[in-house]
């Protein structure tokens, strides 16, 4: 375990921090706190020295138990522990829930105390406790004198469930959870650190900025040097890159399609000779001319620089989880542990426009759930379109509860409105304090917009920003809203005129794969988007052009993977595959390590669940899907992939030949030659996703590229043994092509940081850098 700081807030005492205890540093000092006469509760009063590094040492090495020794401002201030219930005395003691974790604290005895301090510590451990996704519900076990934890415990929301008998004491077994301790005098009264606004800024702190610099440049070289915008030269067993006075040296493997692993850790950058700090800003400063960037968009373009920069420092501060604990953990657990963002992107986690308290609210990483809002719009001024099999009412008596229904209905009664002259429509709560009500206020005023107040459920952002996971009904659907801050170069709007025919288009590809022999072998299905509503009553509709302005407010809603999961089967995000926690240890790794099978066996498994499928779809139906890392889920047994949730249908699919289609699916036709058709595999599956795959692997010394990439050939070439029927679409549609056309996703954004591309009305513009070399061409039967 590391000894850095692992947790960190600013209150108006302090900094106060959290970090792996280390016996042998902090022994003496433990020993002085546990055996003072105020700590008479914690039960060591008359411990020796080495009776109690002994202690400690034990939970340090338990796996089941943790210690952490908390400073205000540097100095030594705390211990905290974090255990596991069901793995010590308490697992007798009372019913241990999914998600319930144990907690002591213990504060330094001091003759100067200060008003508030041990409020302020107790919230950070509770904090700490609820930062993991995991965590449900706090349980502590004070003994029955101990008034003064009493106090505290109540103050912080726990609520004392019953005594129960324990070495030593009679415990006042108390508990408490997220929303308890949400609304607690602690969190929510007069003397919070909500109003310090120090709290905007306490990750970014030098230890954490000084590693998002490092990692982002190391990305910076490896995708830039990927598009060729950057051209390494070799020098030694290093490589070097230089741009004026400035020279940048690193060591970095170079493997299959041009794609660069750069050792962070590796990098140095001179100036003028002299040693310089690594700074992503710089680089991006310094390269802006090879890079291509035009100097009016320069500024734009090193926003989302930092913006990344800040969320990579708040995810190292907040970053609990390892790889090893992800190997088990749950879908939301893994969704929220994600660090990296988009493989390819540098620039890849602007959200500009959270502000750093929003950010904490609202990002995916921060694991947070919150309420949506719901609207109703006037029913003669919207649209909702719904798929197959269910009707209005069935929609929202599955997403709202009875009373949540009433509660809405009396709203608009209270304004002497009709309920049934609107539809329901949720929106994000950001969307709703920053545009809609400000920029839709004509529309509010006429009632042709009625704000009902927050969802029931409570929601968790996924890693696509916009899209919701019901964390409270998680069989319920996910709720996806437009949302105009700017990520990626994109406004993440949507449109409602884009999107009525999104439920005609998914039934559309959900009986196509249904009704597919192969496709339904595979296990491969996809998340149907159910319904989708959109208002266009306002001004800027009228206008008649599309615009940032007409993608405000309209959302959908789309299955959730739960119920389709079975017993012993769990999911993940793809992009999970990817991931490396803060210590650089691949979850991917660790996967294969967790099961029963070789490296070489559980990558075919995973191919023949994810690139068969695609594959087929391809040749067969010339459909094309944008399989990346974050669109597909997979669902794991014994930590194998063996099958792939695909989802995005309504945005995101292409059929590009004459496949017959009916009326309202006919905007997914693509007219694209021929050449053009092979890339949504060999771009959008090696390219974009398993070449980053493949990379790790081979760092990990799990399998050699060459096996990887004829493990992906093999796939291929198995499923063109079971379709002869298709050999002229496979001849015409070459996956084993020797080469193929290079498109460079950092080089469109690069182009307009503003907004590179307009999704949402299809607009295509892709840049290409030249050919890259087919890895499976080699392997071709």
């Amino acid at each position: 375990m590391t000894t850095s700081t692992l947790f960190a807030r600013v209150t108006h005492l302090g900094r106060v921090t959290l970090e792996p205890l280390e016996v042998d540093r902090d022994a003496e000092t433990l020993h002085t706190w546990v055996t003072h006469p105020r700590a008479v509760y914690w039960g060591m009063q008359a411990a020796s020295l080495e009776e109690v590094r002994e202690a400690y040492a034990d939970i340090v090495a338990d796996p089941h138990h943790d210690a952490w020794l908390g400073r205000v401002d540097g100095e030594p201030a705390f211990l905290a522990e974090t255990y596991d219930p069901a793995h010590g005395e308490l697992a007798d003691a009372y019913d241990v829930l999914d998600g319930d974790i144990g907690m002591h604290v213990l504060v330094a005895p001091t003759d100067q105390p200060r008003s508030g301090f041990t409020s302020a510590v107790f919230r950070t451990v509770m904090e700490l406790c609820f930062d993991d996704p995991r965590h449900r519900r706090v349980v502590v076990e004070p003994d029955v004198r101990n008034d003064r934890i009493a106090v505290l415990n109540a103050a912080a929301g726990f609520r004392v469930e019953r005594e129960v008998r324990l070495a030593g004491k009679t415990a006042a077994l108390s508990t408490c959870t997220r929303d308890q301790f949400a609304r607690s005098e602690m969190v929510r009264g007069r003397a919070t650190d909500g109003d310090d606004p120090r709290v905007a800024s306490e990750h970014l702190t030098p230890e954490a900025m000084q590693v998002a610099h490092r990692f982002l440049v190391a990305k910076a070289l490896a995708e830039f040097s990927h598009e060729r915008l950057l051209v390494p030269e070799p020098v030694g067993h290093d490589h070097q890159v230089t741009i004026g006075d400035a020279r940048y040296r690193f060591h970095a493997r170079r493997y299959e399609l041009e794609h660069w692993v750069v050792e962070p850790w590796s990098v140095t950058r001179d100036v003028g000779g002299e040693p310089a700090e690594l700074d992503a800003l710089a680089f991006i400063a310094e390269h802006a001319e090879v890079l291509g960037i035009p100097d009016a968009l320069l500024p734009t373009y090193l926003e989302e620089i930092s913006s990344t920069l800040a969320s990579a420092a708040w995810k190292y501060v907040h970053a609990t989880l390892s790889s090893a604990d992800l190997v088990d953990a749950d879908f939301q657990a893994i969704e929220a542990a994600m660090t990296e963002g988009h493989p390819a992107f540098v620039a890849n986690n602007g959200r500009i426009g959270f502000s750093a308290s929003e950010y904490a609210s609202y990002a995916p990483e921060a694991g947070r759930p919150f309420a949506v809002v719901w609207l109703a719009v006037r029913r003669t001024k919207a649209h909702l379109s719904l798929g197959e099999g269910i009707d209005e009412e069935a929609l929202y008596a599955g997403e709202l509860d009875a009373a949540t229904r009433a509660r809405f209905d009396a709203e608009l009664r209270g304004l002497d409105l009709d309920p049934d002259d609107y539809l329901l429509m949720p929106a994000h709560p950001w969307q709703w304090q920053h545009k809609l009500a400000i920029t839709f206020a004509p529309d509010i005023a006429r009632r042709d917009i009625v704000c009902l107040g927050h969802s029931a459920d409570r929601y968790r952002a996924q890693q696509s920003i916009r899209t919701f996971f019901n964390a409270d009904r998680p069989e319920r659907h996910y709720v996806k809203t437009a949302l105009s801050i700017q990520n990626m170069g994109f406004m993440r709007g949507l449109s409602p005129r884009y999107m009525r025919a999104t439920p005609a288009i998914n039934d559309w590809v959900a009986g196509l794969l249904e009704e597919d022999d192969e496709l339904r072998n595979c296990g491969f299905g996809v998340l149907r988007e159910r319904a989708a509503i959109g208002y266009t009553g306002d001004a800027y509709h009228r206008l008649g052009a599309p615009s940032a302005y007409t993608k405000m407010l309209a959302a959908l809603w789309r299955e959730s993977p739960v119920p389709q999961v079975a017993a012993g089967e769990r999911l993940a995000t793809m992009a999970s595959l990817l991931h490396r926690d803060r210590d650089g240890r691949h979850l991917v790794s660790e996967l294969i390590a967790a099961s029963a099978v070789s490296p070489r066996d559980w990558v075919a498994s995973y191919l023949r669940a994810y690139v068969r499928p695609v594959v087929h779809c391809l040749h067969r139906y010339e459909l094309a899907f944008m399989p990346h890392g974050e669109n597909l889920i997979l669902v794991l047994q014994d930590h194998v992939p063996t099958r792939v949730l695909m989802k995005d249908i309504g945005e995101e699919i292409a059929v590009m030949g004459d496949l017959l289609l009916p009326a309202e699916v006919e905007r997914v036709r693509a007219a694209v030659p021929d050449r053009v058709k092979p890339l949504a595999v060999l771009t959008d599956v090696f390219d974009g996703f398993l070449r980053f795959l493949a990379g790790i692997l081979a760092e990990d010394r799990l399998l050699g590229e060459d096996e990887f990439w004829s493990l992906v050939a093999g796939t291929i070439v198995e499923h063109q043994a079971a379709h002869p029927e298709l050999a002229d679409a496979f001849a015409r549609i070459d996956l084993f092509a020797a080469e193929f056309d290079h498109s460079c996703l950092n080089r469109l954004q690069l182009r307009d940081t503003r907004q590179m591309v307009d999704l949402s009305d299809q607009a295509e513009s892709l840049i290409f850098a030249g050919t890259l070399v087919n890895p499976i061409a080699r392997f071709a039967p």
